[in-house]
């Protein structure tokens, strides 16, 4: 194993511990799952930590002298390391401990390669920073992005920091969203994979400074290689001072969704 991935690019190290979680994650679909509280509502399974532990090993193996910042096991090496793993191994938790095959694997090099797996289509959506594909059946094709599903994806989990100024389901509510698009609601990353592939035309949550996060960092990064228009939801650049996400296929679509934002702000 360790032979077969130190001679890995970063890209490839990416892909390859995001599928290795993914084959956890579909290999204990539909067992009988051990919770772990997290407080507030949250919690992870079992599992998510085989899953992360999988994909630590890839990481280990390719790359042994990088930090790693996981959703289960926390901080591993020294936090301000210049590289560090951002890695998130099933993000749709809840969806997936009711039985809901609606989950994402994401694996980001913070400021580099990143990956998001789908375990049950066995498709990884990735990108080197500067192009965005999705392998499937072995094959690689290059993601286009379009609005033409009309579908959009809203993030209704708490928390919503920037409320009462926007509300997620006001932008639902606005007469202008429902002549124009149509919502859906996946509590999963794996929306913005869907914005990259043309499978949704936009993306939209409530919350902070998204681009560190393990949960999103790896969708964000593949979004702008595939040439997605990503800002926060009040249309300014994502960063330190960012507010959620507003991740759409196209200006137009940007546009339009950040004008009904606004509306109701």
């Amino acid at each position: 194993m360790i032979n077969s991935l130190t001679g890995l690019d970063d890209t490839d190290v990416a892909t390859a511990a995001a599928r290795a979680g993914a084959e956890v994650v579909h290999a204990t679909y539909g067992q009988r799952l051990t919770r772990i509280d997290k407080g507030a509502g949250d919690f992870a399974t079992d599992a998510d930590v085989t899953a992360e532990e999988a994909i630590l090993g890839v990481i280990r193996a390719a790359r042994p002298d990088d930090a790693v910042l996981g959703e289960e096991g926390g901080q591993r090496g020294a936090a301000g390391s210049a590289r560090q793993w951002l890695v998130d191994p099933l993000c749709g938790t809840l969806n997936y401990a009711v039985g809901t095959m609606v989950v994402a694997v994401n694996v980001a090099l913070r400021d580099g390669p990143a990956a998001v797996a789908d375990p049950f289509a066995d498709e990884v959506f990735f990108t080197d920073g500067a192009a965005a594909r999705v392998r499937r059946d072995g094959a690689d094709e290059r993601l286009t992005p379009t609005a033409a599903s009309r579908l959009v994806d809203v993030n209704l989990d708490p928390p919503f920091p920037s409320a009462p100024g926007f509300k997620a389901v006001d932008l639902l509510a606005h007469p202008g969203f429902v002549e124009r698009f149509r919502p859906r609601v996946v509590s999963t990353t794996l929306a913005l994979a869907w914005v990259a592939a043309g499978k949704r035309a936009a993306y939209v949550t409530d919350g902070g400074d998204l681009t560190e996060s393990v949960h999103f960092a790896a969708g964000i990064a593949l979004c702008r290689a595939a040439g997605c228009v990503v800002t926060g939801i009040d249309g300014a650049p994502t960063g330190p001072t960012g507010r959620g996400l507003l991740v759409a296929a196209d200006a137009g679509t940007h546009g339009l969704l950040l004008s009904m934002i606004r509306s109701r702000g």
